[in-house]
């Protein structure tokens, strides 16, 4: 598939994905807004951190390795060691599953049984949705590989509204069956899920439209385990890149949920504290995540499929190069002036969001506090998603090897700084750790980019250079909205608030005009693709 293809599919792979995350957090963010209502704050802080850290990080653990191995590379491959090689995820589920469920059940704290019921069956539905998850694992690398945007929308799609829909009615119908509750939905979504993916690729092997594409995979039978005589189980050549990534990903893992793992082992936030911090980060990566993390997984399919892994830049197809090096600037741009607009515009705007939300339990407090940091960090997450995405794509076995050295150093120092942190300024600590860890993740990314494109004539980084103009919008429509968050703001009656309100969208609408205006090459590139 030529370069440019590729660049147009993954651009509606990345929209498509972004629409997918938009859906995620707004039903979460509803979700919580109506939970609130009728459970506990106990309740929400042991399903939303405890229990949803169990199963990410059984999924994470037992697939994630996979995932980058075999989407590295071009989609013509054997296909049959690859299927191989994904359908181990499911055993290493199992095997973390138990193992995790375990600590949950025996060496964490236990919450009390008359405010948040049933945490043992809890434990167990979730360490049994993660399974249930992993055996769709060879269907989805298939799918992602060969970019079925539609595939992904309505699976994911049907899998939140139903996971929504049958949270909804059980909260309302049945509020005494606690953890009950989101056990059974989360049972719901991973076999709704599921059951798309294996239904869709049932009706399209052996299709007329399969046929037409000369999809390298002809029947069902083929999606599942098969041993071929004279032959290898696995490609052995991804075994070992998967083999390196594994290593790396339980690092990742713990740098990626560190404030969990710190709240869930170390107890130095009770589950009430726990389900605030939950709400107001879900609040806070509301707009940040739904944009970051569909480019991150998008474009990691584009530089990988693009570019060679392990070769230099003079010793790959100069076009190719090029086409690579543009797109990394402007997505760097992209997500800088995304992730400057979140910062200076959320730091005003906390409390009043907030207070709108959850009311006076999320608006008083440590909650705006807690929200401004927030987006803080989102700007910090715009760059190392996009910086971290190409360096993952294109570095060889030795030195994804060589960052794993890197990675142990920062998880054992963001665990460290997150600890401390916490006991000198309570949930707000967790952010500012995540803020050193990024920064230091962001400069080893940056140090590789400049290393890998040194000998050329790109300079992808200047992506990071929003034009002086832009800059100084920003500074203006921080001081302004800052000065205009005092004066009306947010315990002077709702005709204060909408002129504080007011002047937020004058600021806004100030800065995009800028941006329309300075940043061309970008606002073209976001136009065609």
């Amino acid at each position: 598939m030529a370069a440019q293809d590729v660049l147009g599919q993954t651009a509606r792979l990345a929209s498509s994905s972004a629409l997918l995350q938009v859906l995620f957090r707004v039903v979460t963010f509803g979700l919580n807004a109506f939970t609130l209502r009728y459970l506990s704050r106990d309740l929400l802080g042991v399903v939303n951190v405890r229990l949803t850290l169990l199963y990410s990080t059984v999924v994470f653990l037992a697939r994630e390795a996979f995932r980058r191995a075999c989407l590295s590379g071009s989609a013509k491959r054997n296909w049959t060691k690859t299927i191989n090689l994904l359908w181990l995820t499911v055993p290493l589920g199992v095997f973390w599953s138990v193992v995790l469920g375990l600590v949950w059940l025996h060496l964490l704290e236990v919450p009390d049984p008359s405010v948040v019921p049933h945490y043992q069956a809890g434990v167990v539905a979730f360490g049994l949705s993660a399974i249930i998850e992993l055996l769709g694992e060879p269907f989805w690398v298939l799918a992602q590989a060969h970019l079925f945007v539609r595939l992904k929308v309505i699976a994911e799609s049907l899998s939140v509204v139903s996971k929504c829909i049958l949270t909804v009615t059980l909260v309302i119908l049945y509020p005494q069956w606690g953890l009950y509750i989101f056990s059974l939905a989360q049972l719901l979504y991973v076999s709704v899920l599921v059951m798309c993916y294996v239904f869709y690729f049932v009706m399209f092997l052996g299709s007329p439209e399969a046929t037409k594409k000369s999809f390298p995979v002809a029947r069902v039978r083929a999606l599942l385990p098969t041993f071929v005589e004279d032959e290898t189980f696995v490609n052995w050549k991804e075994a070992r890149l998967t083999w390196s990534f594994f290593k790396q990903s339980f690092l990742k893992q713990i740098l990626t949920e560190g404030e969990r793992y710190v709240m869930t082992f170390l107890n130095v936030l009770n589950f009430g504290d726990q389900g605030v911090y939950d709400i107001v980060n879900n609040l806070g990566s509301l707009v940040a995540r739904f944009i970051f993390l569909p480019i991150e997984e998008s474009f990691y399919v584009f530089f990988a499929k693009v570019l060679e892994r392990g070769k230099t830049v003079k010793d790959q197809k100069q076009d190719d190069v090029a086409m690579a090096a543009n797109v990394l600037e402007l997505l760097l741009k992209l997500v800088l002036l995304i992730g400057l607009t979140i910062t200076v515009f959320g730091y005003a705007y906390s409390q009043l969001a907030l207070d709108i939300y959850g009311g006076s339990m999320l608006s008083s407090g440590t909650g705006p506090d807690l929200l401004r940091c927030y987006s803080l960090y989102v700007l910090f997450l715009a760059v190392n998603g996009v910086t971290e995405c190409f360096t993952f794509a294109s570095m060889c076995k030795e030195e994804v090897d060589r960052y794993n050295f890197v990675m142990l150093a920062l998880s054992f120092i963001f665990l460290c700084i997150s600890y401390f942190l916490t006991h000198w300024y309570g949930s707000v600590g967790f952010i500012l750790a995540n803020c050193f860890n990024m920064g230091i993740r962001i400069a080893h990314s940056t140090q590789y980019i400049y290393d890998y494109f040194k000998e050329s004539t790109h300079r992808p980084l200047t992506g990071l250079l929003p034009s002086p103009a832009l800059l100084l919008v920003y500074i203006i429509s921080a001081a302004i909205t800052a000065f205009s968050e005092v004066l009306f703001c947010c315990d002077k009656g709702w005709m204060a608030r909408l002129i504080h309100i007011s002047m937020g969208a004058l600021c806004f609408a100030a800065t995009l005009v800028t941006m329309f205006c300075t940043e061309t090459k970008l606002i073209h590139f976001v136009r065609n693709q």
